[in-house]
């Protein structure tokens, strides 16, 4: 099982993919393999006209089919999630996040941009027919400070919100893996013995 961190930021560096990959480093702790992809490492032109048979696009798009979770990080820009996000999820097929759960994180501004999660991001997510969209974890900018010297430092706040966020989704990771392991497997007709 694996989990790809999916950065939606058109920016470098970002908070909300600092975050993201704190949340990666936070899952590898438990036993967690995960990939990244960030969308603004795409071609733009092919991101932007819906270039399906650019390599470059189909492997993305691959990313996210292998994956078990996704975690999805963007800002907030004008009370709705990153443009070049959005530009990406219109790319997936109607049910690209069939049985995935899905982890959303944001850092925005100031918390009126908080319900930007719910109102703009999970429903895009669900009618993707995610399979569990976990509690979004929101955080503002004075939340989430860098320093080259002493690189991330996460608001006590947040801290809990990550922790909190990131041991619900390897629980759900782990009971889906539990369900895997138990599921019935069809025996080839050719083995089948029969006696009289």
């Amino acid at each position: 099982m694996t989990i790809l961190l999916l950065a939606g930021s058109p920016s470098a560096p970002s908070r909300s993919t600092r975050v993201l990959h704190h949340v990666g480093e936070k899952l590898a702790l438990l036993g967690h393999r995960y990939s990244k992809l960030d969308v603004r490492d795409l071609p733009g032109d092919a991101l932007l006209r819906a270039d399906f048979k650019h390599p470059e696009i189909q492997a993305a798009l691959s990313q996210v089919a292998e994956a078990t979770a996704v975690v999805v990080a963007t800002p907030v820009y004008k009370a709705a999630y990153s443009g070049v996000l959005k530009a990406f999820l219109d790319l997936l097929p109607q049910f690209g996040l069939t049985d995935k759960l899905v982890l959303p994180l944001a850092t925005g501004g100031s918390q009126s941009h908080m319900l930007a999660l719910d109102y703009a991001l999970r429903p895009v997510l669900s009618s993707l027919a995610a399979k569990h969209v976990l509690p979004s974890i929101y955080a503002t900018e004075a939340q989430v400070m860098w320093s080259e010297q002493d690189g991330l430092s996460l608001d006590e706040n947040i801290v809990q919100r990550i922790n909190e966020g990131v041991q619900q989704l390897s629980d759900s990771l782990q009971a889906l893996n539990k369900i895997a392991s138990n599921a019935f497997h069809p025996i080839p007709f050719s083995q089948v013995r029969c006696s009289v």
